[in-house]
């Protein structure tokens, strides 16, 4: 049966990343060997959308509050690479990754699949 869900971020400097998930998201982790650490995501959710080539994933955190979220990272040195757009799904920043790659962040909009309490 399945236990759980495994995201692989791609990246240039990859110990850069995984210092700023460790560090700056604080995302607890385990040692895989060699200082490859793999990280506990916080509750989650997957969606499926419609796409003529298909094949493609992604990758968003969520929020509760994005301007608290926003300040926060702002305060912790995080680059914001696209400011906070309101969109129909919800309000989306995009962050700047150390290894050069953007993470979305959103506070959604629409109902989730994540059961608080």
């Amino acid at each position: 049966m399945i236990i759980g869900a495994h995201a692989i971020i791609y990246s240039r400097d990859a110990e850069a990343d995984r210092a700023f998930i460790r560090d700056v998201l604080g995302f607890d982790s385990v040692d895989a060997g060699g200082g490859w650490l793999i990280f506990a995501l916080p509750p989650s959710e997957v969606a499926v959308h419609p796409d003529d080539m298909g094949g493609r994933h992604e990758l968003y955190l969520m929020c509760d509050d994005i301007e608290a979220t926003v300040s926060e990272l702002k305060q912790k040195g995080v680059q914001i690479k696209k400011p906070v757009a309101d969109l129909r799904f919800g309000r989306l920043v995009s962050i700047q990754l150390p290894g050069g790659g953007e993470l979305g962040v959103y506070e959604p909009k629409h109902p989730t699949a994540i059961t608080k309490g």
